[in-house]
């Protein structure tokens, strides 16, 4: 994708100018002129210095130093959901008793709803309360379910009876369950504050726009990703390690801890941020082009573009860096009539009458779709995945040294160190040596990078079913395939190949989707933008789900792939196959979507274009993948 250059009003845009002779002067006496001279230069002086000071304090908020604070919260955040989230299937199963499937199901669940919540909270953070107050509150809330968590983990009451054999097991009750899901729906609501306003909060202490900063942005991207891996790294290797060989209720109360000093890390710094007012529910905006174009959809376009209705003044506090450029679809509700002039002067009725840049806005979003989409069956690809494969690193040999062996969740470590090791390579090697090929600042665009992930995403999957072809092959050699419990013969660091090829799909598809979704949204909706991320998660959870369910309902009782108890003797690498078919599909259709793709086009705020009307280009949007 080629770089989206926009430029801001410079700092003299607030300067107030500077007073000019008066064309009497001449009639007045000499030491009247002289003391009109000096009056003028003491008040330009005085007013120089009250601006001086007042771009000195806008120029001291935001930038590089308040990103600890805001990355702290994330970090904490990830670090919390991680410490609970990776090693959860063990505490469904191992703990709750819960049948395999329905466990994975479970926390399927749990993790769709924990990402549709961003949608809630970026409309609380766009339209009422902006990105601060609402990480504020979300943490604040997400400190509360952590703490019922680990209650929840520690009081036995919520538990059933221990069962270590696995059979004839006594399944948590309604009431041990239920108490777990409001814990757990105090996190998603929590979640649902920090995720779609943390990376767009941190992005928004930086001037994107600025030719000099254009770079920052794909770099604060990239180590965004970087801090979550490392927090992600945390979590997996010293909570899960204390909570499968300590308890439960330490394991859990340690990011609780964590995510509470976050919090407070992250209040601390708030004289530093930079805090962009929120400019209304896009929804309503949304809602209001829909309505004027319905009633004007048998108007007369005109052949002029500058007939269209135009109001910078109306936009300002949704445009600081620049007017959207119209295109040709779907303009009639910027058609302007007179009876659309009603209430303030220059407010137009915005149900009947909408400006071309809020038309803009709305077309922007609606291209984004087919791209965003194809997430969804990325994330259903791969949502239980994990789930499985803790099982069957449960089944494997999971030591290191002769004394020491990792929980088989920490087995989720070597996806996150691959996320941690390649996102430096990435950003210090690749794009330097991409950049010099392509001329693209990021080295390739949003759309290559996603594409290069999801090929990898196949690769994972089919690398997963002869991973469990080869454990079974072993399984069935040592006579221990109706033995659920026992420890096959063969290493656990067999799973190893698949966790890095999932890495580095993380790295280019992940990332990516978060680059191209802030670079391409109207800067109004960009936390609507990355809840739109976390949607896509929504959905490709529950779609999972439903494909889990389907699989485990229909594939047979006598060799079912997805058995409750006994994983070998079920047919996992036939989900697999599944799952790797599902996703080369869905390449195909990024593809074709990616090839026919227009990027935003904005209109450069400068003085000479201050009162201009420019039409986008669509040679300058075209974006192809494989450009």
């Amino acid at each position: 994708m080629t770089r989206v250059m926009v430029t801001l009003l410079s700092a003299d845009f607030f300067l107030m100018p500077h007073l000019l002779s008066n064309p009497t002067l001449g009639e007045m006496e000499n030491g009247d002129i002289e003391l009109e001279k000096k009056h003028k230069s003491e008040n330009g002086d005085e007013e120089k210095k009250q601006e001086d000071v007042f771009t000195d304090k806008k120029k001291q908020l935001g930038g590089v130093r308040t990103m600890p604070f805001i990355l702290a919260n994330e970090a904490c955040d990830r670090f919390a959901t991680s410490g609970f989230h990776a090693n959860m299937i063990t505490y469904l199963t191992q703990v709750l008793n819960l049948p395999l499937v329905k466990a994975s199901n479970t926390l399927a669940n749990f993790t769709g709803t924990s990402s549709f919540t961003p949608i809630i909270g970026a409309l609380f953070a766009d339209s009422f309360a902006g990105r601060y107050w609402t990480i504020t509150v979300g943490s604040f809330i997400y400190v509360l379910g952590m703490v019922a968590i680990t209650i929840s983990a520690t009081l036995p009451q919520l538990r059933p009876p221990s069962c270590p054999t696995q059979e004839n097991c006594v399944e948590a009750s309604n009431l041990q369950l239920w108490v777990l899901y409001l814990a757990l729906l105090l996190t998603s609501l929590g979640t649902g504050g920090i995720r779609p306003c943390a990376v767009t909060f941190a992005a928004d202490q930086f001037d994107m726009s600025r030719a000099k900063t254009e770079s920052r942005k794909w770099n604060l991207f990239n180590w965004y990703y970087f801090c979550m891996g490392f927090a992600s790294l945390l979590a997996l290797t010293v909570v899960v390690y204390i909570q499968d060989n300590v308890s439960w209720s330490l394991g859990l109360g340690i990011p609780t801890i964590a995510l509470a000093l976050s919090l407070i890390v992250f209040v601390l710094g708030s004289r530093l941020y930079k805090k962009i007012k929120p400019g209304g529910s896009p929804f309503v905006r949304a809602a209001q082009v829909i309505v004027a174009a319905v009633r004007k959809r048998k108007a007369v376009l005109p052949d002029d573009p500058t007939a269209l209705y135009h109001n910078k003044d109306l936009d300002v506090d949704i445009s600081t860096n620049g007017w959207l450029l119209h295109s040709d679809q779907f303009k009639s509700g910027a058609i302007p009539f007179d009876s659309d002039m009603k209430g303030l002067p220059g407010h137009p009725n915005l149900w009947r009458l909408t400006t071309v840049h809020r038309v803009e806005e709305l077309k922007t979003v609606a291209r984004l779709m087919p791209i965003w989409a194809a997430t969804i069956l990325q994330v259903a690809s791969h949502s239980h995945i994990n789930n499985f494969t803790i099982q069957q690193a449960r089944t494997m040999d999971c030591h290191i040294l002769p004394s020491f062996k990792i929980p088989p969740a920490t087995m989720l470590i070597f996806s996150t160190l691959t996320v941690i090791l390649v996102l430096p390579v990435y950003e210090r090697v690749f794009v330097p040596l991409a950049r010099r090929m392509t001329g693209h600042p990021a080295g390739i665009t949003c759309l290559q990078r996603m594409g290069i992930g999801l090929g990898m995403g196949i690769l994972s999957s089919l690398v997963s079913g002869l991973v469990e072809i080869k454990r079974k092959n072993v399984a069935a050699k040592h006579n221990l395939l109706d033995c659920p419990t026992a420890i096959i013969p063969i290493s656990a660091f067999w799973l190893v190949p698949q966790y890095c090829l999932h890495g580095l799909a993380e790295v280019f598809s992940s990332v990516g989707h978060i680059e191209f979704l802030y670079d391409q949204s109207p800067e109004s909706m960009r936390s609507m933008a990355a809840a739109l991320y976390w949607i896509a998660i929504t959905i490709g959870n529950y779609v999972s789900t439903l494909m889990v369910t389907l699989v485990h309902r229909y594939s047979g009782e006598r060799r079912n792939w997805l058995p409750d108890r006994n994983l070998n003797r079920g047919r996992l690498e036939c989900y697999h196959w599944l799952v790797s078919g599902v996703q080369a599909v869905n390449l195909v259709y990024y593809v074709v979507c990616a090839c026919f793709y227009k990027r935003k086009s904005i209109q450069e705020l400068t003085d000479k274009n201050e009162g201009d009307v420019e039409c986008a280009d669509d040679h300058r949007e075209a974006e192809m993948v494989m450009k």
